[in-house]
């Protein structure tokens, strides 16, 4: 009987696991420097990759050996949660393969060894639906080792961004609002305000983009968003930064080098901001590039050095952590980047292995709610240059999936009142 009810309990259960929004999946501290690399999405940035171009999922494996991966791609709805299509709907060929192009490191301190997956491949010919998609890569023993989002869009339709300062004039100095215009063209979009959906990302971070607005009103083939409140967003402040392109001698960023087991390379310590006049420092909003001086292939050739980070702050008391992130963690807030107190040295410090390159960085507070604050240390300035990206997703009328048709991007140096 008690078997019968553990049973019916699961039915029940089981349609509704697949409502369950599914979250990105960090990788151990032996993966580093994950990338998606295709004709239109750079390294570093967010993968939004349109149909049919092929794309690369790249990452290191510091380890001595040369472990197998292996690889699985899933369709998701927009909010997430896993599609209705079988994956035979939205993948030409198979996955579950292993991820047979790889190289080892050459002339670097730090053992790696570097890989390379191509979609399409001679297994996986293609995806042939538009929306967002998870990577997962597995280990030998089909264990998870991590997972990445990445969106494919079909552009059917035209999306119009603009950047306006806060209409509030509570916070006109310390937000900016994101205008937006959709022009369906040809299309025909089905009652647009249940159909459409939107994501607007500031600096290719989903962990803090806007989700699902309705559109206004409606002007013909255009959609019009002009929000007061709905679509703002902190302005914050620019990216520091800090370069390591050589190992030997120190760069931007970088006050001294010292050779261990690996290169570290010691930053010069930073302070708050926030209470500072905004300066303009050109950065490339949270994003990282590797290069190295001196090296022809820096995927095998560039090494590894331990960044050592240090921030003046006072010793926080509330149970508020501070945490370094950027585009190179994919923004996320683990132990690996949260600072430590030094009480002998009056700052926080924090240790992290990465490769050679030009990465963009930020301190930021999470409270002992878990609430995220940007601005705490860095402050909230209307005139600092962000990048906004918008994906407009519709779901026709007896459609089964979530189909990205719509991509726009603005930067708020352009910003007007």
């Amino acid at each position: 009987m008690i078997k019968n009810v553990h049973l019916l309990f699961l039915a029940i259960l089981s349609p509704l696991a697949g409502f369950c929004q599914v979250e990105e999946i960090n990788p151990p501290d032996y993966i580093k420097t994950i990338t998606f690399r295709s004709r239109t999405s750079s390294q570093g940035q967010l993968p939004i990759i349109k149909l049919g171009e092929a794309f690369h999922l790249e990452f290191d494996a510091l380890t001595p050996n040369e472990p197998d991966f292996y690889y699985t791609i899933e369709h998701y709805n927009y909010d997430w949660t896993e599609s209705s299509l079988a994956k035979m709907e939205y993948l030409e060929g198979f996955d579950n393969f292993r991820i047979v192009n790889y190289e080892n490191s050459f002339n670097a301190f730090q053992l790696y060894s570097h890989y390379d997956l191509q979609i399409p491949n001679q297994q996986t010919r293609g995806l042939t639906k538009s929306g967002n998609y998870i990577i997962s890569i597995f280990n030998e023993d089909q264990q998870l080792v991590f997972n990445r989002k990445f969106m494919i869009v079909k552009e059917q339709l035209g999306v119009g961004v603009q950047i306006k300062r806060k209409r509030d004039v509570r916070f006109i100095n310390e937000k900016q609002t994101v205008d937006i215009t959709i022009n369906s063209g040809s299309l025909n979009l089905n009652n647009p305000q249940e159909t459409v959906k939107t994501l607007i990302i500031q600096n290719n971070n989903l962990h803090t983009a806007i989700k699902n607005v309705k559109p206004q009103y409606t002007i013909g083939k255009e959609l019009i968003y002009r929000y007061v409140d709905e679509t703002s967003f902190w302005g914050s402040n620019e990216f520091r930064f800090f370069e390591t392109k050589d190992v030997r001698g120190a760069n931007i960023g970088v006050q001294f080098i010292d050779l261990k087991d690996i290169y570290h390379s010691y930053l010069f310590a930073d302070g708050p901001r926030y209470d500072q006049p905004y300066t303009y420092n050109p950065d490339i909003n949270g994003n990282f590039l590797i290069t190295a001086l001196d090296r022809d292939n820096v995927d095998i050739e560039a090494d590894y050095t331990n960044v050592h980070f240090s921030l003046l702050y006072p010793r926080m008391t509330d149970g508020s952590e501070i945490y370094i992130y950027g585009n190179y963690n994919n923004y996320a807030l683990e132990s690996q980047n949260r600072l430590i107190y030094n009480g002998d040295s009056k700052k926080y410090e924090c240790i992290m292995k990465l490769k050679q390159g030009f990465y963009n960085y930020k301190y930021v507070v999470v409270d002992a709610k878990g609430k995220l604050d940007e601005g705490r240390i860095s402050g909230d300035f209307w005139q600092t240059e962000n990048n906004y990206k918008v994906l407009v997703y519709y779901r026709d009328l007896g459609a089964r999936f979530d189909a990205l048709i719509g991509y726009g991007e603005a930067s708020s140096i352009d910003i007007s009142n």
